[in-house]
């Protein structure tokens, strides 16, 4: 007659739990994965399943880990961790986002906003259209399944219940907000520098000759200028946003 004892289900609730709140964690705060529009059930369900996956791979858990108050410190820094997987990553889509933002107000575009459902409220056009490039480049490149090889390799950097979160991870994770303005102006740098040269090209022209009326004649002129240049500059930012989708690893504190 098979018996199984409170210790062993103890055990084997123990090797899933841990690695379910880290996945689930890094999946309700990562693009893509995290988007609204996929259902909870879905996310849950892809959480168990890959800890299912992983739980048999992984070192044994703490012997005490449901005494007292360490089940909670063990979820709280497990969920810290999947956070902050995922939040490295939504960092390098809000640079590329912040880029389409710079480039629609040196157009004069910061005005046409539309409703984002994701975020349930109303966001500027070419930075929502820069992050639906982004989310495509990133699915081309198997980016969502990269993700999930980089929450399984946290598990061996950062084993459960081996106090991972040291200070060396949460300063690199602090860093990463010059990242952001750094692949912002990046992937801006090129249409913005266009722009400002037909802005002082019009500034000229209007010292040239006053009688132009520079508001109606501007407009125009830098909303044509900005959109030809960031249709030339199209390939170069689409595989600008590859390699930094690519270099992602690099960002995560996992060294």
């Amino acid at each position: 007659m098979l018996s199984i004892t409170s210790a062993q289900l103890t055990g084997w609730l123990a090797m899933f739990i841990w690695p379910f709140a880290r996945i689930l964690a890094l999946i309700s705060i990562a693009p893509v994965l995290g988007h609204e529009s996929i259902p909870a059930r879905v996310k849950i369900g892809l959480a168990a399943l890959m800890a299912l996956a992983l739980a048999p791979t992984l070192p044994a858990p703490p012997a005490d880990a449901f005494e007292n108050w360490n089940a909670v410190t063990l979820l709280l820094a497990q969920i810290g961790i999947g956070l902050a997987l995922g939040f490295t990553l939504r960092i390098i889509f809000a640079a590329i986002e912040m880029a389409g933002d710079m480039i629609g107000l040196q157009m004069g575009l910061s005005f046409a906003t539309f409703v984002d459902p994701q975020n349930s409220s109303q966001t500027p056009l070419l930075g929502s259209f820069f992050g639906i490039i982004a989310t495509l480049v990133f699915l081309s490149i198997d980016g969502h399944l990269r993700l999930l090889m980089a929450v399984a390799e946290s598990f061996t950097l950062f084993p459960i219940g081996a106090g991972a979160a040291t200070h060396a991870p949460l300063r690199d994770i602090a860093s990463l907000g010059t990242e952001l303005f750094r692949i912002g102006l990046h992937l801006s740098l090129p249409v913005l520098t266009a722009v400002l040269v037909c802005n002082l090209a019009l500034g000229i022209l209007t010292r040239a000759a006053p009688q132009l009326n520079l508001l109606s004649v501007g407009f125009p002129i830098t909303l044509l200028a900005g959109l030809w240049w960031l249709a030339q500059g199209t390939p170069w930012t689409i595989h600008a946003m590859q390699t930094y989708l690519e270099q992602w690893p690099s960002f995560l504190p996992l060294r």
